[in-house]
């Protein structure tokens, strides 16, 4: 790690991985500070490795390096790239999944082949903005360090910078459950007695030995969490999750989850040798804070197809609001041809200078934000973040003064859409 670099990228998850490989590749002096040891974050750490729609309405709408690195990823494991056709007419197409492990190799390999330098087990402490540039002080695990840049871009996903540097943020008094990813084996789930393991599921949660969203997202009906051999199909409480202290009570409360899930399965016909194989080492947050930004996306905005005067990308997804009340889902699909774009002021925090946010901490009200946060608009604007600080660092000039064509033009050059 230098002293001084054009663009400091915090956070090495969905958004910041492409958003470091976007800085580099133009050209733009690069560090990539990852608090794991882990690129990728929720689509590899977190396990969700179906990133949602690159394509809506019978259209490729987002590409560039997110849509890259799936393709690179899928290329290595054997699967046919997938095309467009099948979502022509449809609000609520099908995820995009890939191997994990293979993508966070793929990630490694592009982010230093980029020229961008990366520094696993690191986090910010510290943020201050004075003549014009940025000083960040990183915690590393020899010690403090400060590094200077020209230009940061918060891909915490917590907007843990914009915090340390004092900016505003929106904190929602009831956030989303988060999910723990799993996968179950040790039994077989078209031969279970599924009425049996409801009756005995609402006696253990009557119990208190269990809790409804222990096993489903909705309700105590365990057919759900078994069918799917555990993937992604549990809810807890994620109050504070921004936080250091709020993010151990959500992991311990995961493992604890867990464990009832454990004893109840292991007592039922049919389940005695349940057994989980593994568990992903973090919990999948879905809302934590959003930034007060210099534009907000409202749900209006969203579900119309507002196109911003200074959109610069796509993104597709039905309202999806996980309940806090363990009762299940928010869901709207948008209408037909409805196709949203993320606007540059969305992605810059109000009163701040040479510091751009991307990821699912950008300004949007709860509802926007429950299609927003998804992991390829996350892609989308951490290509539009390393492109406008890229920019910015070349030029002088804040990513809010930078000619938006110009923003279009680097996008575009690297494989980018941008929106017509």
């Amino acid at each position: 790690m230098q002293t001084r670099y054009d663009v400091i990228v915090i956070g090495g998850g969905t958004a910041g991985v492409v958003a470091a490989i976007q800085a580099g590749r133009a050209g733009a002096r690069t560090l990539l500070i990852e608090k794991n040891g882990m690129l990728g974050g929720t689509m590899t750490v977190g396990g969700i490795n179906a990133p949602a729609h690159f394509f809506a309405w019978g259209r490729q709408i987002i590409g560039g390096i997110g849509w890259e690195l799936m393709c690179r990823t899928w290329e290595e494991t054997g699967q046919p790239i997938p095309t467009a056709e099948y979502t022509r007419d449809n609000p609520k197409p099908r995820h995009l999944s890939m191997d994990k492990t293979i993508y966070a190799a793929i990630c490694d390999r592009s982010v230093l082949d980029a020229g961008v330098d990366l520094v696993f087990h690191a986090m910010p402490a510290a943020a201050a903005f004075e003549n014009e540039g940025w000083t960040l002080t990183v915690c590393t695990k020899t010690g403090l360090q400060p590094v200077q840049a020209k230009v940061l871009i918060d891909a915490t996903g917590d907007a843990n910078v914009v915090a340390l540097a004092g900016f505003p943020l929106e904190r929602p008094e009831v956030v989303q459950p988060a999910s723990l990813q799993m996968q179950c084996s040790g039994y077989d789930a078209d031969a279970l007695d599924y009425p049996a393991l409801k009756a005995a599921a609402e006696a253990a949660i009557a119990a208190g030995e269990l809790r409804s969203t222990d096993i489903a997202w909705h309700g105590n009906a365990p057919a759900p969490f078994l069918r799917c051999y555990g993937r992604n199909a549990n809810h807890f409480r994620a109050p504070g999750a921004e936080t250091s202290e709020g993010r151990t009570a959500v992991e311990v409360e995961a493992r604890q989850s867990l464990l009832r899930i454990h004893r109840f399965f292991r007592t039922q016909p049919g389940l005695e040798n349940f057994h989980i194989d593994w568990i992903c080492p973090e919990a999948g947050i879905r809302e934590t804070v959003r930034i007060k930004g210099k534009a907000t996306v409202t749900v209006q905005d969203y579900e119309s197809g507002q196109r911003f005067d200074d959109a610069l990308c796509y993104a597709f997804y039905i309202i999806d609001e996980h309940l806090n009340d363990g009762l299940g889902i928010n869901q709207r699909p948008l209408g037909q041809d409805v196709l949203p774009t993320i606007p540059r002021g969305a992605l810059l925090p109000a009163g701040s200078r040479f510091l751009i946010v991307a990821g699912r901490c950008l300004s949007s009200d709860r509802e926007a934000n429950s299609a927003l946060r998804v992991e390829s608009p996350c892609m989308a604007m951490g290509q539009a973040a390393g492109a406008m600080a890229a920019l910015s660092a070349r030029s002088g000039l804040d990513a809010e003064e930078l000619s938006l064509q110009d923003v279009y033009n680097l996008l575009r050059e690297h494989g980018a859409i941008v929106p017509e």
